[in-house]
């Protein structure tokens, strides 16, 4: 079995998640006591955070790539970046690394081909839904269509996911809200919604909503264990 390196704490809500699917993923593949072999470098999301609303991509990349290699020098076999956002950097990391990055683009791509969609709505942070590091190689690499919301939608979105969900705070008010974006994504021909925030999915499940809903964390973990287990 390889070893996962896995940058979390942002948030660690979902970080909590990433570690829990891990193991039960290996536990499904392999049975008996088996457990994940993970070496997580968890950063402090608050300054991150401050850096990401002024623009400062050049020093997040820095700080994370600090903590890939942290990974690297700690045994990991391949690297997960345990957030959508911070893909932004995803290719400034690999380039330091000798190890593959597992990028979460790639991951959703395969859960498309799964499901047999190609028209696929994202939900994210506004980084995540009005850049390109997501819709570009799910267009590029796998002739995907992305679409988003209208503006009001996404800042909703944004807001919630910072104020409410980074925070551990799920409401049925913003839950709802959330399902009515998705339902305005599907009126625009979206054949699939991707929860493009490792948080969203804390919030809305699958049987919220009847149009397929990929969990970005879900899809993330799944390749990881794929590379993990194979020979």
């Amino acid at each position: 079995m390889k070893k996962i390196g896995l940058i979390g704490g942002m948030s660690w809500e979902s970080s909590i998640v990433y570690y829990r699917l891990l193991n039960e993923g290996i536990r499904t593949r392999l049975g008996g006591l088996h457990s994940c072999k993970i070496l997580m470098e968890s950063v402090d999301f608050a300054p991150l955070e401050k850096m990401m609303r002024k623009g400062d991509w050049e020093t997040i990349s820095t700080e994370l790539t600090q903590a890939a290699l942290n990974t690297e020098a700690g045994g990991a076999d391949i690297l997960l970046i345990g957030t959508n956002t911070m893909h932004m950097v995803a290719d400034n990391i690999q380039s330091a690394l000798e190890i593959p990055l597992i990028h979460i683009a790639d991951a959703v791509a395969s859960k498309a081909k799964e499901l047999n969609v190609r028209k696929l709505g994202l939900l994210g942070t506004a980084f995540t839904m009005e850049h390109n590091f997501i819709s570009k190689p799910l267009s590029e690499k796998y002739d995907l269509e992305v679409i988003i919301p209208d503006e009001q939608s996404r800042k909703l979105i944004h807001t919630s996911i910072f104020t409410e969900l980074c925070c551990g705070k799920l409401l049925d008010t913003t839950r709802q809200a959330f399902i009515e974006i998705i339902q305005e994504l599907e009126n625009n021909g979206a054949e699939a919604i991707i929860l493009g925030c490792t948080e969203i999915a804390l919030l809305v499940k699958p049987t919220d909503y009847t149009l397929p809903l990929i969990d970005t964390v879900q899809a993330h973990v799944d390749a990881a264990l794929a590379a993990a287990v194979s020979e």
